[in-house]
């Protein structure tokens, strides 16, 4: 599990990010998302000393809260289309994050795309 409290504990002494996340073995992503959820809801490094790790990581990442889903990609129409002349995967992922951004929906990356498998 993150540790939370690090984070800001050492954010509050004025490291930056990224030595953040190289002293803690985490991606500066982590930490990048810890402090603006801190942040967002005004919680600082005192405020988190006096909260237990379970409820600060309640605090800043509720259960409640769903993931970030990415649109599925019509694998059939993907692999109808492949078969045509002068198609290739990456124009059918541009077209796709296309109608994807149109709908307000998130796309996937390319290299998940091409890890994905009609069933």
């Amino acid at each position: 599990m993150t540790n939370y409290r690090e984070i800001l504990r050492l954010k509050s002494l004025g490291i930056n990010n990224q030595r953040v996340a190289q002293g803690m073995a985490i991606s500066r992503t982590t930490v990048i998302a810890v402090l603006q959820r801190a942040e967002g809801m005004g919680l600082n490094w005192r405020e988190a000393e006096s909260l237990s790790d379970r409820e600060l990581a309640e605090r800043l990442f509720p259960q409640g809260e769903s993931r970030v889903t990415c649109k599925m990609p019509d694998l059939e129409g993907v692999h109808r289309e492949m078969a045509k002349p002068g198609v290739t995967l990456q124009l059918l992922w541009m077209e796709y994050c296309d109608r994807c951004r149109d709908s307000g929906e998130i796309p996937y990356q390319l290299r998940a795309v091409r890890g994905l498998r009609r069933e």
